[in-house]
């Protein structure tokens, strides 16, 4: 028969490395809110962009059905927050609506950025 003999646990002296996770916590922490201040301020200029954009596509088609100036610059302002200014011009038989607005969202006022949009649409003629 074989005798199986136990291995003795050996105790490893104790390192003091007492406070050094929260040590690179410390160091670690500043870069990942950086990083996620940045990730969200991308986020909201790119949710501020598609709303300019979709405001500008809409008021273009409202000026190409022949609405006035003024409810042109109601459905972009609507549309794409208050915040936002747009122009209407004419050229030839083309309407292009432009939009800009600064970026929006809780990081928006720190974003120096002036985001802008512009649709064109054809003129709809009044003859059936």
């Amino acid at each position: 028969m074989t005798k199986v003999l136990l291995a003795r646990r050996r105790r490893v002296p104790a390192v003091p490395e007492d406070g050094a996770v929260t040590a690179e916590f410390a160091v670690a922490l500043p870069a990942v809110v950086l990083l996620l201040a940045f990730l969200l301020a991308g986020g909201a200029a790119g949710i501020t962009q598609l709303r300019l954009e979709e405001a500008v596509r809409a008021g273009a088609r409202a000026s190409a059905r022949g609405e006035t100036t003024v409810s042109v610059q109601g459905t972009v302002r609507r549309l794409a927050g208050e915040g936002a200014t747009s122009s209407l011009t004419d050229d030839g038989g083309w309407l292009t609506v432009t939009a800009s607005s600064p970026v929006g969202g809780a990081l928006g006022p720190l974003i120096p950025w002036q985001l802008t949009a512009s649709a064109s649409a054809r003129a709809e003629t009044g003859t059936s």
